[in-house]
């Protein structure tokens, strides 16, 4: 099966403090992959990193076949990769349709031309990323009059109209009562059929719902991957999370 997203080796230090020890890990085309740890894992230093905000100390990875390391998060997404933040980042004075039309506009599958002279393309994306997301009654709608759930599902909106096919979701029912977090995972669903996630989640139930697989992150170091039986199964994990001896 081709591997989406590969990363080698990876660790990353804040000075002499060492928070990611040689992780490996590898994703396949197409797969939901979540991944998992106790706080302090260094689950939110491997995000940044995939994702460009920051560099790793050492190792390599790899989207989509190409060496991508050290590569800022502007040129990322023009390879591919988007990513969705556990604090909703939208711009808050505009509504949905222009929040999602700059995320069009952005978007690597934009051309010059589209920008320019074929608005209508442009039009029709928009209003198929909003469709997707189910916000098209609040089209108009400033982001600040939006509910959280509304704020969450436009991030998302965000990411997919980039037209990326790796998507980085960080805690996407961070927040959410359980009805609401159930919504949430049917529009993830709905929404990047064919796309390959990676998924930072600390609801336990929205993990095993959604991921095919689980990556199992304590102490800077991959200790498990698996299905979800497999994980739930799995000696070391269970030390992690609830202190039993393996």
């Amino acid at each position: 099966m081709t591997t989406a997203l590969e990363l080698k080796h990876i660790t990353k230090c804040f000075g002499t403090t060492q928070i990611l020890r040689g992780v490996d890990l590898n994703i396949r085309e197409g797969e939901r992959h979540a991944l998992i740890g106790p706080n302090g894992a260094g689950k939110s230093t491997l995000f940044d990193l995939i994702s460009g905000r920051t560099q790793p100390t050492s190792g390599h990875i790899a989207l989509n076949g190409v060496d991508v390391t050290g590569m800022p998060a502007y040129r990322l997404g023009r390879q591919g990769l988007a990513r969705s933040f556990q604090t909703t980042s939208v711009f808050t004075g505009l509504t949905v349709r222009d929040n999602v039309r700059c995320a069009v506009l952005g978007s690597r599958t934009a051309s010059w031309k589209d920008r320019w002279f074929r608005s209508r393309v442009i039009d029709e994306e928009t209003h198929r990323v909003i469709a997707a997301i189910g916000l098209l009654d609040r089209s108009d709608a400033l982001a600040t009059r939006l509910s959280y759930a509304e704020l969450r599902a436009l991030d998302l909106g965000l990411a997919l109209a980039t037209g990326a096919s790796v998507l980085l979701l960080d805690e996407p029912t961070a927040g959410m009562n359980r009805a609401e977090a159930a919504r949430a995972l049917a529009l993830i669903r709905e929404t990047t059929q064919g796309k390959t996630l990676l998924i930072v989640e600390h609801d336990m139930d929205a993990v095993f719902a959604l991921a095919d697989r689980i990556s199992v992150l304590v102490q800077g170091q991959i200790i498990a991957t698996g299905t979800p039986a497999d994980i739930a199964a799995d000696p070391m994990v269970r030390a992690a999370y609830l202190g039993e001896m393996p």
